[in-house]
């Protein structure tokens, strides 16, 4: 706890390259703008572009020092699904990038004909609409940056909303809202662009954490689903889960709880897993070897010793190459870097404890990748793999090279005026009001590992389901319930459940919602209307205008 909270004392004082930024200046302790965007993800950055380019004032209130969230924190391979969905300021940053890769001084320690174009079930680089989808962490943080310079951005970093008592809204709209350091933010529309939802959950709005029951929407795949698995993050073998295996009164192995699955499609309050998406270097000169993390200990890992053991050999599977001979490393297999059921608590958690949950995600994923270099219970050829690998040195190089984001797969979810759910992803309902566009796979993680009936661990809450064909999004999904706030967007923590989230959950469609509630943003300040008020046939007009993608005629 000691070590986060001088980091974040630290990150306070580094002075940013944006301009203009007013984190650390002195003066007036009150600021208003038209617009103010809280949150530094990339839907915040997109929202507060787009506010600017339509002639409003806009200031982004960002509890981070660094923009972009996963997109620049290590989520350099795109989960895109259908890429002609993604249109407007989204698509302009990816055609950045690949402006930036066309450049010889981009690539330092690869020829860029040695990369190749492999992507995320698309090309890395399209050269037919010039955008390159799979990037560097650095080299996103630079295009958010550049975003932010060329529009003239007022922005406050390391900024944390008083989630106690720091907002004040009077007659159902948001008046203003105080943060940490003692700053008020006042504004006539607010945009939660964060991953958590905080300023959703200090206004009131009504939302959900966890699995509904299928019950609730009729679906099929949201609730708990033991023994569905649709990737391989599952124990293929049957693996003893007890410290002395075949001796429940030995306890359990770490990591697995003693706790059993409701029924099938029953709901609860887990959520998917969350994991550090590292950025990984195998050029002798540009590699950090894995250390050994303090409070180290080898049996936390014993279970993926017995996996080795069983002849499980995926380790390498998910290094998915990006740029200069780096990755960005994603969980796989039935013990991986994903954190399986150690993040229930982190949505609603406080400030302090949210740290902690961070802090030892942090300690188990060093600790794993320690353990895979160093293990003698590792068989050797994964270990001499492992010492061609390490953290990339010219990455995230304030944070001793680890990702300065941990990928929040799913915290809050609004109920606003439409709740996606899979029945809208999948196609079988015609939606309302569309403001963007999705494709992707119903994609969850993993949300628990448990003991079976048998005597065997296994996890659960992998579901990956297709969607036969790229969807709409309502613009419902990203506004409240009139009558809970009137001057309020969500385009991070949609209004959606579970399943259907897990396919809206890209960082591409964050982007396109973010500048998507801007222009809704926008529009009710010039009509002088609520959110919900606003003219949907203007909307529509404006976005098509600004090249987003709103149902299938578009693309």
């Amino acid at each position: 706890m000691k070590k986060w909270l001088t980091l974040f004392a630290a990150l306070a004082l580094v002075s940013s390259a944006c301009t203009p930024d007013k984190s650390s200046t002195s003066g007036p302790l009150v600021y208003s703008a038209d617009i103010v965007v809280y949150g530094g993800t990339s839907a915040a950055v997109t929202a507060a572009v787009q506010a600017k380019k339509m002639g409003k004032t806009v200031i982004i209130v960002s509890p981070d020092i660094h923009l972009g969230g996963l997109s620049s924190g290590g989520l350099g391979f795109t989960d895109t699904g259908r890429k002609e969905v993604i249109g407007g300021l989204s698509r302009e940053f990816y055609h950045r990038l690949y402006q930036h890769y066309q450049k010889p001084d981009s690539w330092k320690w690869q020829q860029q004909s040695e990369y190749g174009n492999k992507g995320q079930g698309t090309p890395a680089i399209d050269g037919n609409s010039r955008t390159m989808w799979i990037f560097e962490p650095h080299a996103a943080e630079n295009v958010f940056e550049g975003f932010v310079t060329e529009n003239e951005i007022e922005i406050y970093r390391v900024e944390w909303l008083d989630r106690e008592g720091g907002l004040v809204k009077e007659n159902g709209r948001i008046v203003s809202f105080k943060t940490l350091s003692g700053k008020t933010f006042t504004g006539k529309m607010f945009i939660d662009a964060t991953y958590e939802g905080d300023l959703m959950a200090s206004a009131g709005v009504s939302y959900h954490v966890g699995r509904e029951a299928n019950s609730v929407y009729g679906e099929e795949w949201n609730g708990v689903q033991a023994g569905v698995f649709h990737h391989g993050h599952y124990f293929k073998e049957n693996i003893d889960p007890y410290v002395v295996p075949g001796d429940p009164a030995s306890g359990l192995l770490p990591y697995i709880s003693s706790d059993k699955p409701g029924p099938n499609g029953s709901g609860d309050h887990k959520i998917q897993a969350y994991c550090f998406r590292m950025c990984l270097s195998n050029h002798p000169d540009n590699r950090v070897p894995f250390a050994k993390p303090e409070g180290y200990d080898p049996s936390k890992y014993e279970l993926l010793a017995r996996v080795y053991a069983a002849g499980w050999g995926e380790t390498f599977q998910k290094f998915d190459p990006i740029p200069n001979r780096k990755t960005d490393t994603n969980n796989h297999g039935p013990f991986s870097t994903d954190f399986i059921g150690m993040n229930y608590d982190y949505p609603e958690a406080s400030y302090a404890r949210r740290r902690e949950i961070i802090a030892e995600h942090e300690k188990y994923q060093k600790g794993l990748m320690y353990y895979l270099a160093n293990d003698p219970n590792v068989p050797e050829e994964v270990r001499t793999e492992m010492s061609q690998w390490g953290l990339a040195k010219d990455e995230f190089t304030d944070n001793g090279n680890w990702p300065h984001q941990i990928y929040v797969r799913e915290a809050r979810r609004m109920i606003g005026d439409h709740v996606m759910t899979e029945h809208d992803v999948l196609n079988h309902n015609v939606v309302p009001k569309p403001v963007g566009m999705g494709s992707y796979t119903l994609d969850a993680h993993n949300s628990q590992r448990y003991v079976t009936t048998d005597g065997f661990v296994q996890n659960e809450g992998d579901i990956g389901v297709h969607a036969p064909q790229p969807y709409s999004i309502s613009y419902g999904s990203i506004v409240p319930k009139a009558s809970e706030c009137e001057n309020l967007l969500v385009p991070v923590c949609v209004s959606s459940t579970h399943i259907a989230f897990g396919s809206i959950r890209m960082e591409p469609v964050f982007m396109i919602l973010g500048q998507s509630a801007a222009t809704a943003a926008v529009q009710a300040i010039a009509d002088n209307v609520p959110v919900q008020g606003v003219d949907y046939e203007k909307l529509k007009a404006q976005l098509i205008k600004d090249t987003q993608k709103l149902t299938m005629e578009d693309i």
